[in-house]
C-alpha cells in the first residue's frame, strides 16, 4: 500500500461507524443461559437467534446507523464462524496450559488462576473451506433490509491469526502438514479469499477482521515475554502482517475490508495496554485493508501521535465511545478529539493538510458491546445512548464538522472559504470545487 494520494471512498465506512457486536435482546440472552445449564440444545436458539436479528438490525436503523450488523448475536464469542468449518481443523477440548504462550496476558490470567486447560483449535491436516463461514450470516440480515441498504451491510469475521498467536508456530499446527507458517497462512489465505468472493456475490461489500493480536505487540510485558521464550517479536509481527495481507489481496475494488484492533473485551475487561507507537508505521503502512478501527476510549490507549502513519488511502476509525462501562461521553470532549486526532495526522505533513486528515475520520465506540454473548456491563438502553452521540444525523459525527462549517447532507462549504475544495459527507469525499 502506498502513501500517495488517492480517493478515499466513505461509503463505507461512514462517519458514523460501530464495531459489531451488540447486547443481546433478553430472549436470547435468557435462552444462551438455558443453554449453559444443558437445559435447551443449540438448534433451540435458532428461533430467538433469528427475532434476535430482526431486533438489533431494526435498532441500528432507528439510530440512523448505517453500517448494519447482526450484532454478532449468532456467536457465543467474536471469534466463532471460522476454524470450527474448516477441514483440517480440529477442536480441543482440554489442551494442556502448558502448550500455550504464558506471555499473552488472557493466557496468563489462566496460569494464575491454576486452570490446568482451555479448549482450542489445532491443525492436523490441509486447511480447505468446504463450508462458507458467514454466508448464512449475511442472508439473513439480508431478509431484513431494504434492498438498497444490502451494500452497508457489515460482516465481523475472526482474524486468521486467533489461534496461531496463543500457541505460536510450534504448536498451532503439525509440523508434517505445514512446515512453516507461510505455508499456513498461505491455505488459510485461500478460504478466507474464496468465503469473501461468495460474500461478495451475494451483494456483501463491507467486511470488518477483529483482531486483537496486533495490541499486544503495544504491550511491552508481552513484548518482553515473547523475546524471554525465544520469539522475536519482529518477525512475528511481519507475520501476521502478512497473515492478513494473504486473506484480502486480489479483492474487488468496491469490497471494503477493515481491521479493527482491540486490546480485549472480554465482559468490559481489557487484557493489555499501551500507544500504537510501537507498531504503527509497519502495521498502519503494511496491512492491506482499507479502514482501521482503532482504540482510543481512555489513557491507556496512549496519543494520536502514531495516526501520522496513516497512508493518505486509508480511513481511520476513532473507538472515542467506550463501550466497556455505561458512563456517557460529553460531546465536547469528543469533538476535542476529533481535532486533536486530525492535527496529529496533518502536523509536519505537507501532503495531508487538516481538511484531507479530518475527511479520513470517522468515529464509533471502541469495541464492541458484546464480544462475548454475556455482553459488556451496560443495558440495551445504555448502548443506544451511546450509539446516539456517534449517529451521523444528531451526533459527533455530524456536529463535530459543522463547528467548522460542515453539515449534514450533501455537499457544503469547508473552510478556509478559498481552500478550493467541497467536501460529500454523502460518500464523495474530497472533491475539487467547480468554479
Amino acid at each position: 500500500m502506498s502513501n500517495s494520494p488517492a480517493k478515499v471512498l466513505l461509503n463505507p465506512p461512514f462517519r458514523a461507524e460501530h464495531v459489531g457486536s451488540l447486547i443481546r435482546p433478553k430472549p436470547l440472552f435468557d435462552k444462551r443461559c438455558e443453554l449453559e445449564k444443558g437445559k435447551c440444545s443449540l438448534d433451540d436458539l435458532k428461533e430467538a437467534e433469528s427475532d434476535a436479528v430482526k431486533h438489533v438490525v431494526e435498532l441500528q436503523r432507528s439510530l440512523g446507523i448505517k453500517s448494519i450488523t447482526d450484532g454478532e448475536v449468532k456467536k457465543a464469542s467474536f471469534y466463532d464462524g471460522v476454524f470450527e468449518k474448516l477441514d483440517g481443523m480440529v477442536f480441543m477440548p482440554a489442551r494442556p496450559i502448558n502448550e500455550f504462550k504464558r506471555y499473552l496476558p488472557h493466557i496468563a490470567m489462566l496460569y494464575a488462576a491454576g486452570v490446568p486447560s482451555d479448549a482450542t483449535f489445532y491443525c492436523n491436516g490441509k486447511i480447505k473451506r468446504t463450508k462458507p463461514f458467514y454466508v448464512e450470516e449475511f442472508k439473513a440480515i439480508k431478509s431484513v433490509v431494504p434492498p438498497e441498504e444490502v451494500k452497508n451491510i457489515k460482516i465481523n469475521m475472526c482474524p486468521p491469526s486467533w489461534w496461531h498467536h496463543r500457541h505460536g508456530s510450534d504448536l498451532a499446527y503439525d509440523l508434517n502438514v505445514y512446515k512453516n507458517d507461510d505455508e499456513f497462512f498461505d491455505d488459510l489465505g485461500v478460504a478466507y479469499r474464496a468465503e469473501f468472493r461468495e460474500l461478495y456475490e451475494l451483494g456483501c461489500r463491507n467486511i470488518q477482521l477483529d483482531d486483537p493480536t496486533f495490541a499486544f505487540f503495544c504491550y511491552e510485558p508481552t513484548v518482553s515475554g515473547m523475546r524471554e521464550a525465544g520469539v522475536d517479536p519482529e518477525k512475528l509481527l511481519d507475520t501476521y502482517i502478512r497473515s492478513i495481507n494473504v486473506c484480502t489481496q486480489g479483492r474487488p475494488s468496491d469490497l471494503r475490508v477493515g481491521l479493527h484492533m482491540c486490546r480485549g473485551n472480554y465482559k468490559g475487561l481489557h487484557f493489555c495496554e499501551g500507544g500504537y507507537d510501537p507498531i504503527a508505521e509497519k502495521v498502519f503502512v503494511g496491512l492491506d485493508v482499507d479502514t482501521l478501527y482503532l482504540e482510543f476510549d481512555d489513557e491507556r490507549s496512549g496519543s494520536f501521535d502514531p495516526l501520522k502513519y496513516i497512508p493518505l488511502n486509508k480511513m481511520v476509525v476513532l473507538g472515542l465511545v467506550t463501550s466497556k462501562n455505561p458512563k456517557l461521553e460529553h460531546m465536547d470532549d469528543l469533538k476535542r478529539r476529533v481535532d486533536e486526532a486530525a492535527t496529529a495526522m496533518s502536523t509536519d505533513n505537507p501532503l495531508r493538510s487538516k481538511v484531507t486528515a479530518l475527511n479520513q475520520l470517522c468515529i464509533s465506540p471502541q469495541c464492541g458491546f458484546a464480544s462475548v454473548w454475556q455482553g459488556n456491563p451496560i443495558t440495551e438502553e445504555e448502548e443506544k445512548k451511546k450509539l446516539a452521540l456517534i449517529d451521523a444525523r444528531n451526533g459527533v459525527a455530524s456536529s463535530s464538522l459543522e463547528a467548522r462549517g460542515v453539515s449534514f447532507p450533501g455537499l457544503v462549504h469547508y473552510p478556509p472559504p478559498n481552500s478550493g475544495y467541497l467536501i460529500d459527507l454523502q460518500g464523495l469525499c474530497l472533491q475539487p470545487l467547480q468554479r
